[in-house]
């Protein structure tokens, strides 16, 4: 018998040692050997790579509303996650709010695991979430293997899910710096969006001034000097906002233990070509001008910005008013899982980036942030994640070829660059036919 389960000879293989021809050997899940593609190694599976493929450790996506249970029929962790790897997304973290209940104590948690037990078919894990009068309930919740928490500094858009004042924020992330345990914030300004005019009707235009670029710089200012006075650990979720790159840069200086995020929607799309009533592009924070998403890939460039995930926050058609086009009343949220790769790669590749880059903002940094050790590079003893990538074949984006549970998204018809062809989990091929994915701990991933 062979000594390994599984060989990828691959001439193109993104390694910590760069863009460089290998083969990767698979023994019982992890990462066994890496050597010479001249090294002929073989195993009871061999797969050689095409001239145009890429072997690509596994992305790691941190940011996805999976939704289930509660509003199962929004999205859900079947569909969620094979969604997922069809994207080459081989590791999620399903955020705690938008599911009923929210996951805020272990209760809750519990519930939350049972529903997606046999279902998964990427490995899922868990953030907690940190509301107003649940602090009591952070200790716990990290014990059970949450791999942080989430809070809002503004109307969450669910009401099961309050937002934390300046005070509570202080407060717990005093409390987390003890154990110590990441927060991960949705920094806009509650008082900020209160003060601006009011989301309405079809413009674009509109929708973008209810949220202003002010109401996330002020809400990331407070964040990173919360986490000073604390010592506490943060992450900027979502950034839109490239005003507040100088202060994060600043914050990092200075030895704030702040790390930040922004998503595929933000260096893609621009507020100058959205059109009116095209509430597909809703999101919160909103998709800004050119310009800024220009300084957000410059940001990206220049490591200010750690790392890209999806924000994957799907809903019911209905729920995002195609009918009426109004931006006041329609859901907030991006769907675009199975996409991310091919977005960013087709925006990245235009302005001088490579791959090694796009892995590194997709998979090795959301990993370390969130702490999966085995995870988000081609590594001896990592988990055999891998993605299977044509970065040269385009396609067109047609939303009836998409897993997650709604055929809603803004990249819809879009000509994108770049095809994941076959993605494995530890090893094994994900073909959607059968759930293999593990619901990950932290501390154990």
């Amino acid at each position: 018998m062979s000594a390994f389960d599984l060989v990828l000879r691959a001439p193109r293989v993104v390694t910590a040692a760069g863009e460089v021809a290998r083969c990767v050997a698979v023994r019982d899940g992890r990462v066994a050997a890496i050597e010479p593609l001249a090294a002929g190694l073989a195993g009871e599976r061999t797969v050689t790579l095409a001239d145009d493929e890429v072997l690509l450790p596994g992305l790691v996506d941190t940011h996805v509303h999976v939704n289930e249970p509660g509003r199962t029929e929004w999205e859900g962790f079947a569909s969620a996650t094979r969604a997922a790897a069809a994207g080459g997304i081989t590791t999620i973290l399903d955020m705690p709010l938008n599911s009923i209940p929210p996951t805020v104590d272990v209760a809750a948690l519990e519930v939350k695991r049972k529903a997606a037990e046999g279902q998964v078919h990427v490995d899922v894990g868990f953030w907690g979430g940190a509301i107003p009068g649940n602090v009591g309930e952070l200790r716990d919740l990290h014990d059970a293997g949450v791999f942080g928490f989430k809070c809002f500094l503004l109307h969450s858009g669910v009401d099961e899910f309050p937002h934390l004042s300046a005070g509570e924020l202080d407060q717990y992330l005093e409390v987390l710096a003890g154990f110590p345990a990441l927060l991960v914030v949705h920094a806009e300004d509650s008082q900020a969006v209160a003060r601006a005019p009011s989301a309405h009707g079809e413009r674009y235009a509109d929708f973008l001034r209810s949220r202003p670029r002010g109401s996330e710089n002020v809400a990331v200012a407070h964040v990173i000097e919360s986490a000073r006075w604390t010592g506490g650990r943060v992450h900027v979720l979502h950034l839109s906002s490239s005003d507040a790159l100088p202060m994060l840069a600043s914050a990092r200086r200075d030895g704030v233990a702040v790390s930040v995020e922004t998503c595929p929607h933000y260096l893609t799309f621009d507020a100058e070509t959205i059109a009116d009533g095209a509430t597909q592009f809703k999101c919160c924070p909103p998709i800004r001008e050119a310009e800024n998403r220009e300084r957000l890939w410059r940001g990206l460039g220049d490591g200010v910005i750690d790392l890209v995930v999806s924000d994957h926050s799907p809903c019911v058609p209905e729920l995002k008013r195609l009918d009426i086009g109004d931006f006041g009343v329609a859901w907030g949220g991006i769907a675009s899982l199975q996409l991310s790769l091919p977005a960013v790669w087709t925006a990245a590749r235009a302005r001088g980036y490579r791959l090694v880059d796009v892995v590194r903002w997709m998979a090795e940094r959301p990993a370390e942030v969130a702490g999966l050790r085995r995870k988000g590079r081609i590594a001896l003893g990592g988990d055999a994640d891998f993605c299977l990538f044509a970065p040269d074949e385009a396609f067109v984006v047609d939303p009836a070829r998409l897993y997650h549970r709604h055929p809603v998204t803004p990249y819809a018809d879009r000509p994108l660059a770049g095809v994941v062809r076959r993605t494995w989990l530890r090893g094994q091929e994900v073909t959607g036919d059968q759930p293999r994915g593990t619901l990950l701990t932290r501390g154990e991933a």
